[in-house]
This record gives C-alpha cells, structure tokens and sequence, in this order.
C-alpha cells in the first residue's frame, strides 16, 4: 500500500508541474491575488459582479471585493449599509495587483487545487511508511521529509503570488518541485524489495549519469530564465504578437539553445555505451526519446511562433526528463554488477 501511495503522489505532483506549465502559458499566475483562498472565496467568483460592492449583503471576515481598482478585505462579518463604509473594510497589503479574469481564475485555482490534492496524497504516503520502517529506518523519515517539502511548497507559491510572479521565486518554486519528484523517486526506489540483478555499471558511465542529470536541472533553470523573458515580451507586446516575442531574445536564450547541444551529445553518448557495454540501463532508451521531443518542440515555438499547447508540453517534458534520469541515477549506483571498463 505504501508503493501506491508514493506513486499516486508522484502522478500528482506532476500533473502540479503540468497545471503550472497551463498557468504560464496563459498568463493566469494572478488569477487568484490571495492565498490560499482565491479572492476571500474557497470556491473562487466566476462573474466580476460577484467582487463588486453590493448592498444589503452579508460579507464575512476575509471577504475580498475590487474597489476603485484595488483589493479590499472585510475586517469582520457585517452586513452592508445602502453605501459603501470604508470602517468596514481594509487594504489588501501583499500587494496591489486588482485585475478579474474568469478564465486566468479558474486555472490558477485548478492548480492550486490539484497541488492541494497531491498534498493530502503525500500526507497519506506518510501514514502508510511507518509500516515499512523494518525494512528501512529512512523511509518515514524521508516520507515526513516530503510531507514537510510540501508545505514548503505551498509556502513558495503563497510568495511567488505576493511577489506579483517575481521571477527568480518562480525558478526556486519550479527547482522545488524537481526536488520533491527526486525524493518520491528516492523513496519508490528503497521501498522495492526486489534485487535489480539485470543491471551493470562502470565506474565512469557512473560519473557521466551524474553529469547528465546535472545538465538537465541547470537546462530547466535556464529554461525558466527564457521564460521570465517571453513573459515581460507578452507584457510588452500582448499575446496577439507571438511572431515578436524571440525577434530580439537575451543572452540566456542563446546559451539555453547551446547548452541543449550539449545536453544531447552527453546523453547520446551514454546511450552508446550503455548499448555497447550491454549494462541493461532501458531507461535510457527513454530519455533519447524524451530529449528528441525537447528539441523538436523547442524547434517549434522558436520558428513557428508558439503555437498553442508547445510551452507545456517543452516544460513538463523536462520534468519528466529530469525524473527518469534520476531514477536511471539510482538504477547505476545500485547496480548489482560491476565492471572495470574505461
């Protein structure tokens, strides 16, 4: 029961990662200015005049409405007068974003949502890794690690929407993230009770793994930078001008483009060897395949000026990149079979 439950955490945390991905591609990072409730709402407005100043209602503590273009929050129940009562209301003071899109809204509360539900999933894991503390002493105590992780999150996405999207905060949020998959990774791996007697490593094939997998964060990171600057040229220019968002890009986007050369040639070569030396490594036969569709859809949005579904797909495909490599990682450390091969 607790193997499922990792892998139940794992699939959400990604399908976190893949509802993130939609919130960027949309622009809907503000959707909801406050957390975690979404303009005071458990269940966020679909209609602007539900957050307009209404007479003879019933507010409650926490309540937010938009007024004179900016946020105000109910200091406590009331029911309204026939006026607007300033005594009865403050100033949000995270910030000054004021701005209701139904549709930006309703997918940053799915992503919130689904990070909810991939929360409670890993909460659940951790219940269950107590029953398998004979087997290994680490695994609750990784599985409490995680639990902790994912506040922390939460906690990183509570600052990303205060910060009004800061950039830098988003890079942190979207690295955390990876790290959280590592872990889950981590945990599916020690928690099997089978021998992997299939597998053979090099002492240098080793070393280039860890290399890879290196290249591949450092390469999200760098993709997350290009992305800060497509979202300032979106600012800039509207999202009716795709064709000008790369007519003149920043120095991160070419070393982004370059550093992808090399990512490819390093696993290409592991690949090689792992098909030369017969370690039985499949995965890597995965991670060609998930590279090939990097640079295909990198490709894509650079000539073909982001056609839609083309920015998820290159980000969550890193993810999932990332997360094969790592546990292609654990598979050559743990490697039953060693062989003393340059």
């Amino acid at each position: 029961m607790y193997r499922t439950w990792v892998k139940i955490s794992l699939v959400l945390v990604y399908l976190v990662i893949v509802a993130g991905a939609m919130v960027r591609m949309t622009g809907s990072g503000m959707g909801c200015p406050d957390w975690p409730k979404c303009f005071g709402y458990y269940i966020p407005p679909t209609d602007r005049a539900e957050l307009e100043f209404h007479p003879e209602h019933r507010y409650e503590k926490g309540q937010v409405i938009i007024m004179d273009e900016s946020l105000k929050v109910a200091s406590r129940d009331f029911t309204s007068g026939a006026n607007y009562n300033a005594a009865n209301w403050q100033n949000y003071e995270k910030h000054d974003y004021a701005i209701f899109n139904p549709t930006h809204t309703w997918v940053e509360y799915i992503n919130r949502l689904v990070g909810a539900l991939a929360g409670l999933a890993v909460v659940i894991m951790a219940l269950f890794s107590f029953g398998k503390i004979r087997l290994k002493k680490r695994i609750p105590v990784l599985s409490c690690l995680c639990v902790f992780l994912m506040g922390f999150q939460a906690w990183l996405g509570a600052t990303v929407v205060y910060s009004v999207l800061a950039p830098a905060k988003i890079t942190i949020h979207m690295v955390m993230a990876l790290v959280i998959v590592a872990l889950l990774l981590y945990l599916l791996f020690i928690s099997s009770e089978k021998d992997s007697d299939d597998t053979r490593s090099t002492a240098n094939f080793k070393t280039l793994m860890i290399v890879a997998t290196i290249f591949t964060l450092i390469q999200v990171v760098l993709g997350t930078q290009v992305r800060q600057f497509i979202d300032e040229q979106v600012r800039n220019l509207g999202y009716a001008s795709e064709e000008l968002w790369l007519n003149d890009p920043n120095i991160t986007f070419y070393i982004h483009r370059s550093f992808s050369i090399l990512v490819l040639l390093v696993n290409l070569w592991l690949w090689y060897r792992n098909r030369k030396l017969q370690l039985g490594l499949n995965l890597i036969n995965w991670v060609m395949a998930l590279i090939l569709i990097e640079v295909i859809t990198g490709i894509v949005m650079y000539y073909f000026d982001f056609p839609v579904l083309s920015q998820p797909v290159h980000l969550v495909i890193a993810s999932i990149l990332f997360g094969i490599q790592f546990y292609l990682l654990m598979q050559t450390f743990d490697a039953r079979k060693k062989i003393e091969i340059s």
